[in-house]
């Protein structure tokens, strides 16, 4: 045991020092690295699962964007059929509207002619009564003897109709 002493290590203190070391790390090891360890493991677990969180909410939050997105461009397109559909109705109704203004102004139109043939009529017949009435007068001045005046209006009213049916053949 010479050698250890001449360089100055004192061999029972050294085997003191092993033993007190050793046995410090068996506690540390069973009293403080355990713990620890284990605690570090939980802090490990803790940050894999918000990790873990973290991504499935990362997923979830794309997944629902991309149904929002699907939403909006679903709903886009029926806001353009609708507004197709309310445009094509729109010249619909203008197109009905056209017509029963056609159809209107043709009733009027109808109407309106059936208005003035009629007057047509009446004034033809007026003049006609007219003619007779200043023919038969005439009648009376030129003949010196006075038919009557129904007789004369008779003669007079098959004249001018038997005139009015060569005119219309």
């Amino acid at each position: 045991m010479g050698g250890f002493a001449d360089i100055g290590i004192n061999i029972p203190l050294l085997v003191v020092f092993v033993i007190s070391f050793v046995i410090l790390f068996a506690l540390l090891g069973l009293f403080l690295y355990k713990p620890v360890l284990k605690m570090l493991d939980e802090r490990s677990k803790r940050v894999k699962e918000s990790m873990e969180r973290a991504e499935a909410t990362k997923e979830e939050y794309a997944r629902a964007e991309k149904e929002v997105k699907t939403l909006i461009s679903k709903a886009r397109e029926e806001g353009q059929a609708l507004v197709s559909q309310a445009t094509q109705m729109g010249e619909r109704l203008k197109e009905e509207a056209r017509e029963g203004a056609r159809e209107e102004a043709q009733v009027i139109m109808d109407k309106t002619r059936a208005e003035l043939e009629e007057e047509r009529d009446k004034a033809i017949d007026d003049l006609r009564r007219e003619f007779v009435d200043i023919s038969i007068m005439a009648a009376e001045k030129v003949i010196t003897e006075t038919l009557d005046k129904e007789r004369h209006r008779r003669l007079i009213e098959e004249v001018v109709e038997e005139s009015a049916i060569f005119r219309q053949d």
